[in-house]
This record gives C-alpha cells, structure tokens and sequence, in this order.
C-alpha cells in the first residue's frame, strides 16, 4: 500500500468502510484481511488529495452510531419487564464494539480529531469556546451518543427498576447480579473518558435517589427492629445488616459508594438512636457486658461524638472500681495490698480495652483518668494524698533482705510492675522524698537485698521522670562505692603509721545535698573512749585527703558489734552507737544510775531513755526503783541467756515514724516553694513582663511533671519574690509582673 496522498472517492470509501464499522459495533464476524483494508481506507480519507476527507468521515461515522443507538434503544423500549436484561445485552454488546472501532479509526483520533481538540488552557481561560462543539475520539464519540440517545431518554425507568431489584435483593429475593452491576458501571463507563467529573452521571443519576432509598428503607427496619427486640439484640441485627449491605455494596455498586451507602446505614439505624444507645450504654459498661460493649462500640465508632458517653461511663466504672478496691485497706500491709488492687484494676480493663474494645487509644486514656483519680483519691482538702508514701513503702519492702520467699527474677517483675501505678501520682516528689530516705537506711544498714536490684529500679524511675529526678539517688550510690576506696586507704594509712586502733572500723562519707539524712536528729554525744582514738584518726586522715571539708558525725545512724564475754557462754551482740556507749559504760562497774549515764554519754535524756528502755526489754540491763528513768538504777544481768549466741537487738531507728513522715511532708513543702521560685524566675527571665494569669499558668505547666502545685503556693513564691526583689509589679497595671534584672 501507498502511504502517498490520492485522490480518494468518498461514497464509493465509505460504503465499504460502513460495512466494516456496522459489523464491528455489533461484534459481527470481521474477516483480518477485510480489517486491515478499512485502517488503510481510514488513513486514505485522512490524508486525500487535493482536500483530506476526515471531517467528512467523522460526520458520517456519527451519524451512523446516532442512528444506530436510536435503533436499539426502540428495541429496549420495548422490552418492559425485561428492559434492564436487554438494555444489558446491547450496552456490553455495544461498548465492546465502541472500543473496537475506536483502535480502527486511530489515525483519523490521533491526526485529525486530537489537532482540533482544545487544551486544558483553552478550557480554563478561552472566552467564548464552547466546550461541547469540540471534536471527540471515536471512542468518546459512541460512549457520548450511548449517553444522549439511550441512557438520558431511559433514566428514570432504568433507575426505577433498579431500585426495585435492589429491594428485591435486601428482602432475600435473588435478582441477576451481573446485570444490576453492568447497568449500574454503565453510568460510570459512559463518562469515563472525561478528565474531571467522571462520576457526576452516575452520582446524579443513580447514587442520590439510591442512598435516598436506602435511608428511608433502614430508618423504618430500625423502627420495626426497636419495637421487636432488646438492646442486645437490637445490636446484634443492626450489625448483620450493616455487614449485608457493605456486601450488598460490593455486589452491585462502584467503589465510590461503599462508604456513603455504610454511612447512611449508620446514620438511620445508630446515630438517629444515639439517646436510646446511650441510655442503655451504663447497665452494658457496670455490669460489664463484653459482647454487648463490642458490638456498642463497634456502632459507636464510626458515628460523629458518639463513642463520648461510653468513654465517660467506662471511665465512671474504672474509677468506682479502683476506689472501691483502695478505700478500706487495713492492717500493717497496706502497702501491697494498694499497688497490688491498683495494679488488678489496670490489668483487668487493659485487656478489656484491648480485646473488647480494639485497643481505642480514647479508652486507654480514660482508664489512664480514672486510675490517675484512683491512685490520687484522698478522703478531703485537707487530707495528705497517700499513695506516694505507700509505693515507696512497697519498693523499700521488695528491695530489703527481709522479703523472704521471692526470687530476685520475681522482685524485678513486681518492682517494674510499681512503675505502672508510679506513673499515675501527681506529687511524684512526695515519691522521691520518701523513695529516698527509705534508700538512704537500705544503704546505711546493709539492708538492700540486691544492688543490682536497687539500680535496676533508679533506672526505671529515671526512664519514667528524667535524669533529674533521680540525680540525687545516682549520688548516693557514688557515695557507697566511694566510702569502700576511702576505708581502704584508711586501712593503708594506718598501716603505713604503724598504728592499731584495736577495734575494726567503716565508715561511710555521704554527701550532705544528696543524702535525705538531716542534722536535725543530731544529739549531744561523748564518743566512748573506746572509739576515740579511731574516730580521731579517721579525721586526720580525711583533712590530708580533702582540704576545706567539714565531717559531721552521725552517731544516730551507726551501730557496731560487741562481744561479751562476762556470762556463761560469749554473746555477739550488734547494737547501735548509743546502746554501745551505754553498754561500754559496764566494763568498769555492774550499777549506774540514770544521772550518772546520761552525764557520762552526754546523750539527750529522751534519747537515752528510749536506749535504756530497749536494753531492758532484751533483758540485758535490769531496771531498779522506780519507773520514772530519771529515778532508776539499772544492773548488768549476769544472767542473761539467749538462744542465739549471734542476735541483733532491735530498734526503731529502721522504721518510719509517723513524726519522720511528717517532717518528709514538710521537706517537700519546703522543695516546693523554692521549685516553684526558680520556675518563676526562668519565667520571668525569659518573658520579662508577663500578666498574673499567664504566669500561673506556666508556672502550673512546668511543675506537673513532678507536683500540682496549688494557685496559693503559687501566689506566696510571687509575693517572696517581690519582697527578695527579684519582680515587682508593674506601675501601669495591677496584675503584671516585671522581672527586675
């Protein structure tokens, strides 16, 4: 063939050519030779000599595919009950033969139709171009046409009938499903050629007057299923039939309404009964209905605000069970007992949120509110929160040696397990107050079952609060380890002076700043001659080492080992500095009076009354005359017996006090005004006028990390830090401050 421009007699061209095209838009018995014959027919018209012929060939094509879909659409006029079915047949019939006849008019569509076709710029910003006259692909042609000359004309008798076998289809009936698609995709292919709006035929045609039908359709099964069942089971159907007509979606629908078809189902089965669901959303939530709380939430979720009243009853019931597993703890263990309730009440509703109710992040924060209510319940204003004090109570418990009966894998289960109820207090440092006192006696006894243990737990509290919350705590260890070396370089100190000091001595140096020890407990003390010397070289020593340091002794915290040897059969008693020195006091004589021993220990006299009064109770010392102390003379028992040749006499200096637990409280007060002082000044420093609202508010934002501070201790450190001039308010308005440089 000769690609070279002739002269090309139309008529006799396009006769032959209409044969072809009619035998291809109804997919009739196309013979290769003869199909290759028409693309060349079609480029020759394209390019004929002396004018080309492709705008008369568009023309004729058009009218041909105009007269053809008039004729099918007489014939599916016809059809009545069956017009869907044969409406149907001749669109797959004929959008397949479209196709086909596009690919045989391809040079005509990319040389001649696509250099008069407008650009997206024409039709953004061309004046006066109507859109419409613009020339089509012959494939868009016959899609357009199809539109125009069958679908518009047929619309409301194919959208009725649709609907109806739709109805039919939800009512348990089984319409053909290959047809109801196929029309239903034709309002979609028919305009899938165009660049914007492809869907607005089927949106306008179909899915409107569809979704108007499935509401009104669903509005009155969720009447006629509320009048028939209980909530339960009123759920329960309302699920199944959302999940019929997503299926029902699938089936018949374009993907573009999947989702508006579930949400109208929604809308008229759940959210029109919001009050109703509500209402019965208390009873499932106390009584703790799982599948009825699974399948609420399930409705629940998808629908606008509607998850808000079972997150506030989930979080009601949380906190009424934690407050009510909490309130009435008695006896010397409450302590575990609290963490322990607290802990059940976290692991019970964690697995119900996660396995209930899909693990939604808004039903992990209200059980994070209500256990935060819980562990932070006190019983008025006026009363001290207690949790705090009681978890490092349990720490301290599982961190001595005296927790017998539990392996250290164990105690670092339940120690990780306390960060959990840990991260819930408000006034962490109230924790960190009493968390380190009660390691400062672990250490200073010897009472840590496990230092791996103790470390293992400041690190979690670190990972949980931040280096600076356990900054102190980390210093206490470097203490210890420190006093081991400076006991070892005593011992060679010693060695290298040649001096024996006849008893065996450690000694702990602690930092004053990082141990929660206090001098407030320090008492008048003469040092038994027995401990001078070494108490004397100890601190030569130490001034060599460490020039410009003071050491302040604590005698209160000490203890040391005694052996008797004046009874039968010799005793090692550990005792505590003031019963040592008491004791010592008997190597001389058998009878002291109380004068005589508080004038030689110089210890105050409630201090060495309640000294006295354990050596008597151990049956050490006996008591003489009256039973007021300051009368009575005690004896050495020459016949005192003990089963254990080894025993320890016990104190009280181990136990919290209910006086030390009330100056820990006034400790952190304390920490808390000058806190929140230094928060004021970072604040003001950086702002340097600010109003009084405003500061309170940062004030607050920066301290509940570790404290809620209240808005009078607040106001207190402002006014402090006017009087130190550190602020000062401002002349123009009442409630500004001005940091003062």
């Amino acid at each position: 063939m000769s690609l070279k421009p002739r002269v090309v007699d139309f008529d006799e061209t396009w006769g032959k050519l209409l044969d072809t095209v009619e035998g291809v838009i109804k997919l009739g018995n196309v013979p290769r030779a003869t199909w290759n014959d028409r693309f060349s027919d079609v480029y020759a018209l394209c390019v004929a000599y002396p004018e080309p012929l492709g705008d008369k060939l568009y023309s004729e094509t058009k009218k041909f595919l105009e007269t053809h879909v008039k004729g099918l659409h007489k014939e599916v006029s016809k059809a009545d009950e069956n017009l869907l079915q044969m409406y149907h047949k001749y669109w797959e019939r004929y959008s397949r033969g479209a196709n086909y006849m596009n690919k045989l008019y391809g040079y005509l569509n990319s040389q001649f139709i696509k250099k008069q076709k407008l650009s997206d710029a024409d039709i953004q910003y061309g004046y006066g171009i109507d859109i419409n006259e613009q020339l089509m692909d012959i494939g868009e042609l016959a899609l357009d046409i199809w539109k125009r000359l069958m679908i518009e004309p047929l619309k409301d008798h194919l959208v009725r009938m649709l609907l109806t076998e739709i109805h039919r289809d939800r009512c348990g009936e089984s319409p053909n499903q290959a047809v109801i698609h196929g029309v239903i995709n034709s309002f979609v292919n028919v305009e899938e050629y165009k660049k914007k709006m492809k869907l607005k035929l089927y949106q306008d045609l179909f899915e409107v007057p569809f979704l108007q039908e499935t509401g009104d359709y669903y509005r009155a099964e969720a009447a006629k299923l509320l009048d028939e069942n209980d909530c339960s089971q009123y759920m329960e159907k309302v699920l199944h039939r959302l999940s019929e007509e997503n299926l029902r979606s699938r089936k018949f629908l374009h993907p573009s309404s999947y989702n508006r078809v579930t949400n109208e189902c929604q809308q008229k089965m759940v959210a029109e009964h919001l009050l109703f669901l509500h209402n019965e959303c208390k009873e499932i939530v106390r009584k703790e209905k799982k599948e009825d709380m699974q399948r609420l939430f399930k409705l629940l979720q998808p629908i606008q605000s509607g998850l808000g009243e079972m997150i506030q009853e989930l979080e009601k019931h949380i906190k009424d069970t934690g407050l009510e597993a909490i309130c009435n703890l008695r006896g010397d263990n409450v302590p575990p007992q609290f963490v322990e309730s607290v802990l059940d009440v976290h692991t019970k509703f964690s697995k119900l949120i996660q396995n209930v109710l899909a693990g939604d992040q808004a039903f992990t924060s209200a059980l994070d509110k209500a256990l935060t209510a819980v562990v932070n319940w006190k019983p008025s204003q006026r009363h001290v929160c207690k949790a705090p004090e009681l978890i490092a109570k349990y720490c301290d418990s599982l961190l001595k040696k005296s927790s017998k009966g539990i392996s250290e894998s164990e105690v670092d289960d339940k120690l990780s397990q306390s960060i959990i109820v840990f991260k819930y207090i408000d006034d962490k440092d109230i924790f960190q107050k009493f968390y380190s006192r009660m390691l400062a006696k672990r250490l200073i006894h010897g009472l840590s079952m496990s230092m791996d243990a103790e470390e293992g737990m400041i690190n979690r509290l670190k990972q949980a609060c931040g280096y600076e919350f356990t900054n102190k705590l980390h210093r206490m260890f470097t203490d210890m380890s420190v006093s081991s070396d400076l006991n070892n370089k005593f011992s060679n100190f010693l060695k290298e002076k040649e001096v024996d000091l006849g008893i065996s001595l450690s000694i702990y140096v602690l930092q004053a700043g990082a141990w929660p020890l206090g001098q407030s407990a320090l008492t008048p003390f003469a040092i038994p001659q027995e401990l001078e010397k070494s108490v004397r070289e100890f601190e030569l020593f130490y001034n060599n080492s460490f020039n410009g340091r003071k050491l302040t002794w604590l005698h209160h915290l000490c203890s040391g080992e005694l052996k008797f040897s004046y009874l039968k059969k010799p005793y090692i008693v550990t005792v505590t500095t003031f019963q040592m020195a008491v004791l010592l006091l008997y190597n001389n004589c058998d009878c002291m009076t109380f004068k005589e021993l508080l004038d030689t220990t110089q210890i105050n006299e409630k201090e060495l009354t309640k000294t006295l009064q354990s050596l008597v109770d151990v049956k050490i010392l006996n008591r003489e005359g009256e039973s007021n102390d300051r009368k009575s003379t005690f004896l050495l028992n020459t016949d005192f017996t003990n089963k254990r040749t080894k025993f320890k006499i016990t104190t009280a200096v181990q136990k919290e006090t209910p006086q030390e637990v009330e100056q820990t409280h006034n400790a952190v007060d304390e920490d808390r005004k000058l806190y929140l002082q230094a928060a004021i000044v970072r604040i003001m420093k950086a702002r340097k006028v600010l109003k009084h609202n405003t500061l309170i508010q940062e004030v607050i934002s920066q301290s509940k990390a570790r404290f809620s501070p209240s808005i009078s201790m607040i106001k207190k450190c402002i006014e402090s830090l006017i009087d130190k001039q550190y602020l000062e308010r401002n002349n123009t308005s009442t409630d500004e401050y001005k940091y003062v440089a």
